[in-house]
């Protein structure tokens, strides 16, 4: 039952029923990419739209769709006339709130001090 109820109304845990019917009526299916999601475009509209396999996350978007999405080019990655740029890197998931996540030095989470710069933050004091 929760699943079922979470189905219906929570958009942030993967498809709901709702995109579900938008996407059977109203969008065509362009392909898929490596990590199972799924890309459609609208059928009157000029509408792009993905739906995500698994939690809904943006940064769960290759480079080459992206460019897709946004309307960037119009070639859709799957297609053998798709030549990804040179200066394309290969996807790598959001990092953020995991052990592997970016700590420079002088951060609360990282060892070392933050390396001072010519023109650091002094103090107001008033006199």
């Amino acid at each position: 039952m929760k699943q079922f109820l979470t189905e219906i109304f929570s958009w942030w845990s993967g498809n709901t029923w709702g995109t579900r019917l938008w996407v059977k009526r109203f969008g065509s299916y362009v392909g898929s990419d490596e990590f199972g999601n799924r890309y459609y475009q609208d059928k009157k509209a000029n509408r792009r739209y993905v739906t995500y396999n698994g939690p809904a996350d943006a940064s769960a978007v290759p480079p080459g769709w992206r460019g897709w999405l946004h309307h960037t080019h119009d070639v859709v990655p799957t297609d053998s006339t798709y030549v990804a740029r040179d200066w394309q890197k290969p996807h790598v998931a959001n990092q953020t709130g995991t052990a592997n996540a970016y700590r420079p030095d002088g951060s609360l989470l990282n060892k070392g001090e933050r390396p001072r710069v010519s023109g650091d933050y002094e103090a107001w004091s008033p006199e």
